[in-house]
């Protein structure tokens, strides 16, 4: 029986090439749009799987309120890992810290000679770390390998990156940073890329506690590199724990008037998703974004499945005989529904295969716009084959059901004579589905102006510095390193096409940002942190910062005069910037003198506000060279910037960045939303307006006699034109003034994660509806002008 259905089907797919070419294209475009939307999702969502008592394992974070707000950090105290250890013995199994440094890497050959200098990241982890993370070793275990000082365990690409084959690299000596020989002890199976933790290169941690023993007992002082994991027991509740350890922080932390700081539990399954906490991967994807692509292909499916029901229901007319032949002849209407239903999955099958092909051709893009190794292999992810077996089941049924319940319950003795209208099959509902489908057109169109409006805007946008042709080159940060740093200063000065130097900890704007407290005209500290910036005298002109009262830094390398921003005298109730000239600060237990105040800069990214900002002068703090350029000879200059940066440092690795594109950055996440907006909206207009020629093409058709008649009574080729037209443009302006208040909602909710953002203005609205009846009426009219401009003898001539 199903044979013989399927045979049925396929005459009838194939006498009507033209409506089935459009199913097929609209079901084939929404299904690949689907698949890779789930292929990124599913990658996305498999992060940090696979762990043992992956549901047992928390991250500790460290939570700091104050009068100027809210923080959240990934790091801990150093001390704090001993006391939980100590303190909650009946409540956490295990404990275990691990901190992310970067440093150089060497290995010499037999002979003693450099073979490979590299940049790395490295992790000093304590044994107890791998025992709550089960990752896989090759060689060597969490105690033998990570136990004594000095030791290292490198993953297996590492290892075959450093010495040829990981199976030789125990006992092998690595050197870091030119002063400390660690051993190979250990080998783990290489980091997959789908984990917040990038192990390629881990050291022992008690290697770093000897170093640093000092820091042991500094509850202050909270770094985002410093991490503490822990595995609680099988039957205690987080709940509980959350508890304690508010009671835990009350007993360890300073009490002061100005902040709180307190730790918490986050549970490994959230640490991806979390835009407010980092991890060292530097991964992160909101599930807000994942629920919004999520949608996005449940709205692209809906379109292409709303263009499948309106064709079908419109195509019943010319099928009516069929219908009441096959009932006369004995057929039921269930059977009529499995022969129609069986139409949709045989188009639905072939809308898959095609699908599967689009997504191939896709994928690179995909990857190289996510930067992630998305995978379309059903062999490794059968989830991803289940999922395909899934839409074609929901897919049948969606775009089938409706139309074969129209088509099977035609009556027979209306049917044969020809008696069926083309009302039939639901005339309005067939309005309510094109109005949806626009709905989501016109919602899609305005997001995505808007989103692009606001990225623009975001580009336009003075940040009270200058950020193009200004080079970021990293300088080392020793003690040694700092008595070249004069020497490196004048000798790129003196490079044409450089501007302007200035040695500093980070540019006006950046990402690695460190706050402290102060204190103001001898008074007790002021209730807000700073944001502090040092940097040297030459630093407001290499940026472009622009002062509204007294002067710059003098020359120095040590805390002497201070410079503050706008903000901070705001906040300190100071309205003539001038007053404030003169006045003591004391910050990280040096004082100073207030010399200038600098107008206000964006120090962070828009979205976020200006923070108050202290800029002083302190040597031992500078981490990056600030090279303001000649645009005309940024190639040249960057080209001997490097000669003379490795001259100088021959033990080092030079690297560099420009600001411009640090600052692009943090829009990465808005940027490829924006083009997925593009993308996704200009599918669904192509879906809908595919389907829309579709509909009127068989409106067209249906009405051939009509459209004739009408001539002969002496109708021109515009009013025929109108005619057809009228009923397609109501619906679309009905469908614009639908998604309207929808989109608003969407686009109000987008805009308020940003500090600074644009207003919300009509003319989205308004473009919006002008192309999609623009669109509409360019689809609808070269149909309706074919059939109004027909032979009206071809016609008329078989009445």
């Amino acid at each position: 029986m199903f044979k013989l259905n399927l045979k049925i089907a396929w005459r009838n797919l194939w006498k009507n090439k033209g409506y089935t070419l459009i199913n097929i294209l609209g079901l084939s475009i929404g299904m690949a749009s689907c698949i890779l939307i789930f292929i990124f999702i599913r990658y996305q969502m498999s992060f940090d799987k696979g762990f043992e008592n992956d549901d047992r394992i928390y991250r500790i974070t460290t939570n700091f309120t104050s009068a100027d707000g809210f923080f959240q950090s990934q790091g801990v105290p150093k001390p704090a890992v001993a006391a939980l250890r100590n303190d909650f013995k009946k409540e956490m199994e295990t404990v275990g810290a691990i901190r992310q440094d970067g440093g150089i890497i060497k290995i010499k050959d037999e002979n003693g000679k450099e073979r490979i200098k590299t940049a790395e990241n490295i992790y000093y982890a304590e044994p107890e770390f791998f025992q709550i993370m089960s990752f896989k070793w090759l060689q060597g275990n969490p105690i033998q390998s990570l136990s004594k000082p000095n030791t290292v365990v490198l993953a297996k690409d590492m290892a075959d990156k450093l010495f040829g084959d990981w199976r030789k690299a125990l006992g092998k000596i690595i050197n870091f940073d030119n002063n400390q020989d660690f051993t190979v002890s250990g080998i783990l199976q290489e980091m997959p890329q789908n984990s917040s933790f990038p192990l390629n290169i881990v050291v022992s941690y008690q290697t770093f506690k000897n170093n640093n023993s000092a820091d042991f007992t500094a509850w202050g002082s909270t770094s985002s590199t410093d991490e503490c994991y822990f595995l609680l027991k099988d039957g205690v509740s987080i709940d509980e724990v959350q508890i304690l350890l508010a009671t835990f922080s009350a007993k360890y932390f300073k009490k002061d008037a100005i902040s709180k700081e307190e730790i918490r539990a986050q549970a490994l399954k959230d640490i991806h998703y979390n835009e407010d906490l980092g991890n060292f991967a530097g991964k992160i994807m909101a599930k807000k974004e994942l629920y919004g692509l999520a949608v996005i292909g449940l709205f692209l499916l809906l379109t292409a499945c709303i263009n499948f029901i309106n064709l079908a229901t419109a195509q019943a007319v010319s099928r009516g005989k069929e219908v009441g032949v096959r009932k006369v002849m004995g057929s039921l209407r269930k059977q009529l529904i499995f022969q129609f239903l069986t139409e949709t999955l045989t188009i639905s099958v072939l809308s898959l295969l095609i699908a599967c092909v689009l997504t191939e051709i896709a994928l690179p893009g995909m990857k190289s716009l996510f930067s992630d190794d998305i995978s379309f292999s059903i062999i490794e992810h059968p989830v991803i084959f289940v999922f395909m077996i899934l839409l074609v089941i929901v897919v049948s049924f969606l775009a089938g059901f409706y139309p074969a319940m129209v088509m099977s319950g035609f009556s027979p003795a209306l049917a044969i004579k020809n008696k069926i209208t083309a009302n039939t099959g639901g005339l309005s509902l067939r309005k309510i589905l094109v109005v949806v489908q626009f709905a989501i057109t016109v919602v899609l169109i305005i997001g995505t102006l808007v989103v692009l409006r606001q990225m623009n805007y975001m580009r336009e946008k003075p940040l009270g510095f200058n950020p193009l042709a200004v080079a970021m080159v990293s300088v080392p940060a020793d003690s040694s390193s700092q008595l070249k740093y004069q020497i490196l200063q004048e000798r790129i000065n003196k490079i044409p096409g450089v501007l302007t130097t200035s040695f500093c900890t980070n540019a006006p704007s950046s990402t690695n940002n460190n706050e402290s407290n102060f204190s103001y005209d001898g008074t007790v500290d002021a209730n807000f942190q700073v944001n502090t910036k040092p940097a040297d005298e030459n630093y407001f002109n290499t940026f472009g910062l622009k002062l509204v009262a007294g002067r710059g830094l003098s020359k120095s390398d040590t805390i002497k005069e201070f410079v503050v921003n706008e903000t901070t005298l705001k906040k300190l109730n100071i309205v003539d910037f001038n007053d404030a000239l003169g006045k003591k600060i004391r910050l990280w237990g040096k004082n100073g003198t207030l010399v200038g105040v600098v107008k206000d800069f964006n120090n962070l990214s828009l979205h976020e506000p200006i923070s108050p900002i202290i800029i002083t002068t302190r040597k031992d703090s500078y981490h990056n060279l600030g090279v303001k350029l000649d645009s005309k000879e940024i190639r040249s200059a960057m080209h001997q910037i490097e000669e003379i940066w490795n001259s100088t440092y021959p033990e080092s690795i030079y690297e560099s960045t420009f600001l411009d594109e640090d600052i692009r950055q943090y829009y990465e996440t808005e940027r490829v939303m924006g083009i997925l907006f593009k993308v996704f909206a200009g599918v669904i207009i192509f879906i809908s307006f595919i389907g829309l020629f579709g509909l009127i093409s068989f409106v067209a058709a249906q009405r051939t006699r009509e459209v004739a008649i009408r001539k002969v009574l002496g109708a021109s080729t515009i009013e025929l034109v109108k005619m057809l037209n009228g009923s397609f443009l109501v619906m679309v302006f009905i469908a614009n003034l639908v998604a309207w208040p929808l989109a608003y909602l969407f686009i109000s909710k987008w805009l308020s994660g940003f500090a600074y953002r644009i207003d919300i203005s009509v003319w989205p609205f308004l473009a919006a509806m002008l192309i999609s009846m623009i669109i509409t009426l360019l689809t609808v009219s070269v149909r309706s002008y074919k059939a109004a401009v027909a032979n009206t003898i071809d016609a008329l001539k078989y009445e």
